[in-house]
């Protein structure tokens, strides 16, 4: 059985021969994640609040490089300690939110640089003043129950969240979105042509008569365009007049 190749030459011929199909699947593609993007979606906002993991107060008048250190192996542990149900419950009560723990651990993610002692609590919601409210919430509540949680005094409030003039939501992401959409649209697109190419088994040239019925092709009959001006002039000769009336012969 002899396998089918196909040539470079075949796929330009085959992306030309489809290319207004291929450009109109991408330009629906980008139409739809643009409407989905703008009119669907809900704007989600983020705003973000530092705390420092420093070492006690002292009398002493160095800093301890061991307390430092000591103090950076504790900011994995506080990082799970925010996001626990002893944390973010208190918030929920303080602020009254109509939510559940689960619901407010998936807007929250807490994070820190390597080596650092800030660890920073980003919360995404909805609302900007909403977002920063729960955010600067979870930094007070978690200052206030770590002495207790592990008898320690050893967290102060960095920086605070803060809701600008004029925030800008963190997604969703139109360009993004919308460079995504044309990606999946060209390749469903191409792969559309190709499938459409591969089902097309009928006969346009001569080789496709020696690649599907196996004959030999002995010669071909040009394709022949009239001119409209002779194809006019014959068809006028042909009209006859009779007692002033005009018929077609």
């Amino acid at each position: 059985m002899m396998e089918e190749t196909i040539s470079l030459k075949d796929i330009l011929s085959i992306l030309r021969k489809r290319a207004r199909m291929i450009t109109l699947i991408t330009l629906i593609a980008a139409a739809l994640s643009s409407i989905v993007t703008f009119f669907i979606l809900t704007p989600i906002y983020q705003a973000s609040t530092q705390i420092l993991v420093n070492q006690a107060q002292s009398d002493q008048p160095y800093v301890d490089i061991n307390q430092v250190r000591s103090n950076i192996e504790l900011v994995n542990t506080y990082n799970v300690i925010i996001k626990s149900p002893t944390i973010l419950e208190k918030v929920i009560e303080e602020l009254s939110l109509e939510r559940s723990y689960d619901e407010l651990n998936q807007q929250v993610d807490v994070s820190s640089a390597q080596n650092s002692q800030v660890i920073e609590i980003a919360v995404q919601d909805p609302d900007p003043s909403k977002a920063a409210d729960i955010a600067n919430t979870i930094a007070t509540v978690f200052q206030n129950e770590i002495v207790e949680i592990m008898n320690v005094d050893n967290v102060s409030i960095l920086s605070v969240a803060e809701v600008s003039d004029n925030p800008s939501p963190v997604k969703p992401n139109p360009t993004l979105n919308i460079a995504i959409a044309i990606v999946i649209g060209l390749m469903i697109g191409v792969g559309l042509a190709f499938l459409l190419e591969y089902f097309d088994n009928t006969i346009k040239t001569e080789h496709d008569i020696e690649k599907y019925l196996g004959l030999p092709v002995l010669g071909t009959i040009p394709t022949i365009e009239v001119d409209d001006t002779i194809a006019t002039r014959n068809r006028r000769s042909r009209q006859l007049t009779v007692r002033g009336d005009t018929f077609e012969a």
